[in-house]
């Protein structure tokens, strides 16, 4: 027995390395999780001889809906019949003109009726888990899109059209471009980026200093642009899983230089892109070397004055338990907290749930133990499967099938420089929070206590985001029920990142808006979405003058750049070095 002990450690290595060897080809999804739900679905479907008769009915239905609009269709009336099915609100595969032409309606039809079938038969099935439904839908759905006649050259009309006005030339550049991506591949090396976005030169160039650097972030420390200055400074904490100047885009959609501009003396942390020697970095590190580091540099700078606090995604998640903490230890220090897009509840965090049980977190971990690192491959492969459509199969279609490469704008180029997590910090991530769902459940501890986000009394202002499929505004509004501060709820139209780049003068963005005093009785979403106050434009103006009411009455002059004698001497121009790295 003793000998066997000794060994086990090496047997359970063996065991992680296989299951890394499979994740580095599945893109760290578990394939117990995948045939698991669907023995779920596939079990019970088998035991329910009602819910099969009704989809055999649903399908001998769709067929004959299906023949009779092409008998109707190749009679070649004078009229077009009306096709029988619609594709859904946010597909605009089928959205040329020429899907509305014989044959290739014959196509979209047929296929838009398969979908429709198995939108049925992927609905829960009684004693089915939820969540293995929903992820036989996702499943199913991601299945039907490889097929969709938009995806074949010789069923797509746009695609006939091109190649035939151009005697074949879209193909060959289609070609090229198919080369050119998978010899990046085969060298696991990311595409070159030659778009014109160079950091520092065309984006992330509104001027500053880095005034502080450690091992986990660069603090940014931005030059002022007015006389005077608001009395409380704002220091942005941006997420880790993306580079920081998502928000320091152009000068014309910078929320850095805008906030800049109205007075705000403005810190933002630029995160150090790990390797796999950093991947005992722990969550709690992004807290203590991150937010109260710089929270330290903040206060040093400016001092005897609180700080209006702002975090963006995973970063208003942990700028959420920072306040808890200090708000437990006494630690009053922030005037206000922002949050764009960020979660505290996990119940329902939109499809990433999907991807998240034990088998799969064990799985990823496994695939990280290996690596040291979540590589950036594998995270954008899970964003991109929340939306194949749009980030897959769109985009193939027009880069190797009509020859088109995709006109860079600064956000896509920011989103194709992507970042690394640690393997210890995205574990205890997704354990913690995604898994357990600690936070809001009252077990998620901070130095060894609990921390609860009712003691936050510093007020808040939270940013929904009607698209977002990262962190859904539903569950993002839910903070409502776990805190009894003043509370300010902004939903605006657009995804994770276009909504909150929302600059002002950017065409058709609207937002509503709503406040819930202490002591208010809560207040359901959908109820919320029907008396908030409706507004035209950007939301920015509209969070500006909020944190001018919670500040100070007044303005000063702008504080130095750093403040050497207390150690935070300027170090580097912004955007300084951590936001090269690669």
């Amino acid at each position: 027995m003793g000998g066997s002990a000794r060994t086990t450690p090496s047997f359970e290595a063996a065991d992680r390395l296989a299951r890394a060897t499979i994740a580095r080809f599945t893109q760290g999804v578990s394939p117990h999780s995948q045939l698991a739900a669907w023995f779920d679905w596939a079990s019970h479907l088998g035991r329910s001889p009602g819910r099969q008769m009704e989809l055999w009915l649903e399908a001998v239905g769709s067929l004959a809906r299906l023949g009779r609009f092409a008998l109707e269709a190749g009679a070649q009336n004078q009229t077009t019949p009306e096709p029988p099915f619609a594709p859904q609100p946010k597909d605009h595969r089928f959205d040329d003109p020429a899907w509305k032409t014989f044959p290739y309606m014959l196509w979209q039809q047929a296929f838009l009726a398969q979908e429709a079938w198995w939108r049925s038969a992927t609905r829960e099935v009684r004693g089915m888990s939820p969540k293995d439904s929903a992820r036989v839908a996702f499943m199913a759905r991601q299945a039907l899109d490889v097929v969709s006649p938009s995806n074949m050259p010789w069923l797509n009309p746009a695609i006939v059209e091109r190649t035939r006005e151009e005697s074949g030339a879209n193909l060959i550049r289609g070609a090229a471009n198919f080369t050119e991506d998978m010899l990046c591949a085969l060298a696991m090396e990311p595409p070159p980026i030659n778009d014109g976005f160079t950091v520092g030169e065309k984006v992330a160039i509104t001027p500053g200093e880095v005034v502080y650097r450690n091992d986990l972030m660069e603090l940014i420390q931005y030059t002022p642009a007015t006389e005077n200055v608001h009395v409380e400074p704002i220091l942005i904490v941006p997420a880790w899983i993306m580079k920081y100047y998502v928000l320091d885009l152009r000068p014309e959609n910078s929320l850095v230089r805008y906030l800049v501009a109205q007075g705000f003396t403005v810190f933002m942390i630029s995160w150090r892109n790990p390797t796999a020697a950093d991947r005992d970095i722990t969550f709690d590190d992004y807290r203590t070397q991150g937010i109260m580091a710089a929270l330290d540099a903040v206060n040093a700078i400016v001092p005897e004055s609180k700080v209006h606090a702002c975090g963006y995604c995973i970063g208003g998640t942990l700028l959420a338990i920072a306040a808890a903490t200090m708000e437990r230890d006494d630690g009053h220090r922030l005037a206000s907290i922002t949050m764009l897009a960020a979660q505290t509840d996990f119940s329902e965090a939109g499809d990433l749930m999907l991807f998240v049980d034990e088998s799969q977190i064990a799985f990823l971990e496994d695939m990280m133990w290996d690596q040291g690192v979540l590589d950036t491959k594998q995270m954008g492969s899970a964003f991109k499967a929340l939306r194949p459509n749009e980030l897959v199969w769109s985009k193939m279609t027009r880069e190797y099938l009509l020859g088109e490469r995709d006109q860079a704008i600064d956000l896509t180029s920011w989103a194709a420089d992507q970042t690394r997590l640690p393997y210890r910090m995205h574990s205890q991530y997704l354990r913690a929070l995604f898994l357990d769902n600690r936070l809001t459940a009252g077990r998620y501890a901070v130095e060894g206590r609990v921390i609860a986000l009712k003691d936050i009394r510093t007020p808040i202002f939270a940013v929904g985001t009607e698209t977002d499929h990262i962190a859904p505004w539903r569950s993002v509004y839910k903070l409502h029920l776990f805190t009894d501060n003043e509370l300010t709820f902004l939903l605006t139209n657009g995804g994770h990142n276009a909504g909150v780049v929302s600059e002002p003068g950017h065409h058709g963005r609207r937002y509503h808006v709503a406040t819930r005093d202490p002591g208010d009785a809560y207040v359901d979403s959908d109820t919320w979405l029907s008396l908030a106050a409706p507004g035209e434009g950007s939301w920015w103006p509209v969070w500006a003058e909020w944190l001018d009411r919670h500040g100070s009455a007044g303005r000063v002059s702008p504080p130095r750049m750093g403040a050497p004698e207390r150690g935070y001497a300027p170090l580097w121009p912004a955007p300084g070095i951590y936001v090269h790295q690669r």
